[in-house]
């Protein structure tokens, strides 16, 4: 046959569409072509399959060779299709068998002397073709990401010869070994090293049970990026969904990611000098920036105020979507973005102990506070102000004697359990449409919060966001009826003190 055609998979955002490598052999002057939208990348893998094909013992064609990768109008990028091109020219000059080859998948990058090497970003393909239940060959330096797919058959190619040894009948190639258990995870922050700031612990342990936004005021020194630091020290382990999704994220990216640490949930921290585009993700050819690298995690945004406005401004969509929509002129991905914001900020730009007893002009301080605009503080379901800890507690302080984030992750776990059970979603994740059936009042609690909103002016999505705190905390308590209480508790965390 002179007409072979493999498979393999592209990199679209986080997804892995099927690309068909045809590989046709005709009579004429000899010239290696590539056609189907190949990027530079791609358009190099003629010398360096040339090469690997001589190097491994075989022989090159000196023929016509046209390789097609379809559909034609899907970009292609990367070296990851140097082996299945490689295979193609070599089963369709009839060197290797055929049978075994054409229902599989090939990923792989050929160095000259045709040793396979690793590529990056292959979780979202292993995934795709989990789905398909489809057999895929990949480099041996990727064995640690296919670890994380256990049900897919997948075969460890290490050069070239070795595959097509295994093709024409030689020994079977190696398959990743997968015996070992992950190692517990082992939390490098205790939530019981924060002394005091009581109040804060509290609305750090109803954001994790609900999934909440999170905004923090206060003096520099009172524990705002401790507190921010041990959030995940109190969410539980990731299921295996989100632990996918999130390791898909990091393998496009070219983050590490293994079998031991691929549960644990991603803690990202951008500092204030951060662009728009690494914050939500951009570029010519859409990556993802640190909202998505936070997906199922938390984004801790330190010095809020300090950010450029126009950065921050764009977490809008994402906040409210959980997904970043990234447009360009020639290409659009859409990226995961479910990530819980934990946010600090100063009282004012003087970093006075509160803003009743501020020295900062009026102005500086307007200047200061404008910088956060009302849609984005909406969005953050708790907003509290923290006062610096008293001297004399710190003193005293026992750290035996503060709740540690074990038993506090006991209460969130059992929370969260609570609300799938009852929702299929966390609180803060629920529609306006479910408000209504999960989060019902009664007289008296209907009564105050319908106060509470015509005296702070709340906005409906204000409104919706204090149900859904009430709800959390309920939950929490374990009870099944929103009371006054929880109410009233919610109203407590929707109100930062402002400057008369």
């Amino acid at each position: 046959m002179s007409l072979i055609q493999l498979k393999t998979r592209a990199q679209l955002g986080i997804e892995a569409p099927e690309v068909r490598v045809e590989v046709h052999i005709s009579n004429g002057l000899p010239a290696f072509t590539v056609v189907g939208l190949p990027e530079t990348a791609v358009r190099e893998a003629r010398d360096r399959v040339r090469s690997a094909i001589i190097n491994s013992g075989f022989e090159f064609p000196a023929r016509r060779i046209t390789v097609n990768l379809a559909p034609a109008d899907l970009p292609k990028e990367g070296g990851g299709y140097d082996l299945p091109i490689a295979l193609g020219i070599l089963a369709a000059s009839q060197q290797v068998r055929v049978d075994k080859i054409l229902q599989t998948l090939c990923f792989g990058e050929l160095a000259l002397s045709g040793a396979c090497h690793k590529i990056e970003g292959l979780l979202p393909a292993l995934i795709a073709s989990l789905k398909a239940q489809q057999v895929v060959v990949i480099p041996h330096d990727n064995q640690p990401e296919a670890t994380l797919v256990g049900d897919l058959p997948i075969f460890l190619a290490s050069s070239l010869a070795q595959v097509c040894q295994s093709l024409n009948g030689g020994d079977p190639l190696p398959q990743p070994q997968t015996d070992h258990a992950p190692a517990p995870q082992i939390y490098r922050w205790d939530i019981a090293d924060v002394y005091g700031q009581f109040q804060a612990k509290r609305a750090l342990e109803i954001a994790a049970a609900g999934g909440h936004h999170l905004l923090m005021m206060g003096p520099p020194g009172s524990g705002k990026s401790m507190l921010a630091q041990r959030l995940n020290s109190i969410l539980p382990e990731m299921s295996e969904d989100e632990a996918m999704s999130t390791a898909s994220i990091r393998s496009i990216c070219r983050k590490p990611v293994t079998l031991n640490n691929w549960r644990e949930r991603p803690f990202q921290s951008p500092h204030h000098t951060v662009s728009p585009v690494a914050l939500v993700g951009g570029g010519g050819n859409p990556r993802p920036g640190e909202i998505s690298l936070a997906h199922n995690g938390v984004l801790f945004l330190d010095e809020l105020l300090e950010f450029e406005r126009r950065a921050i401004e764009v977490l809008r969509e994402p906040l409210e979507t959980g997904q970043i929509h990234i447009s360009r002129a020639a290409r659009q991905a859409t990226y995961p973005a479910q990530f819980q914001l934990v946010a600090a900020m100063n009282p004012c730009p003087g970093g006075c102990e509160s803003i009743r007893d501020c020295d900062c002009r009026v102005e500086q301080l307007n200047r200061y506070r404008n910088k956060l605009s009302a849609p984005l503080l909406d969005r953050i379901d708790i907003q509290i102000e923290l006062r610096p800890v008293p001297h004399h507690e710190l003193m005293n302080a026992n750290q035996s004697s503060q709740p540690d984030s074990a038993s506090i992750r006991r209460r969130v776990i059992s929370a969260r359990n609570i609300q799938i059970e009852r929702q299929g979603c966390l609180n803060a994740r629920l529609e306006n449409r479910a408000l209504e059936q999960f989060c019902k009042l009664d007289k008296n609690s209907e009564n105050l919060l319908t106060t509470a909103s015509i005296k702070f002016r709340l906005t409906a999505r204000s409104y919706h966001k204090l149900l859904k705190l009430g709800r959390s905390i309920a939950d929490l308590a374990n009870e099944q009826q929103i009371s006054s209480a929880h109410i009233a508790e919610a109203i407590s965390y929707r109100r930062l003190e402002k400057r008369k």
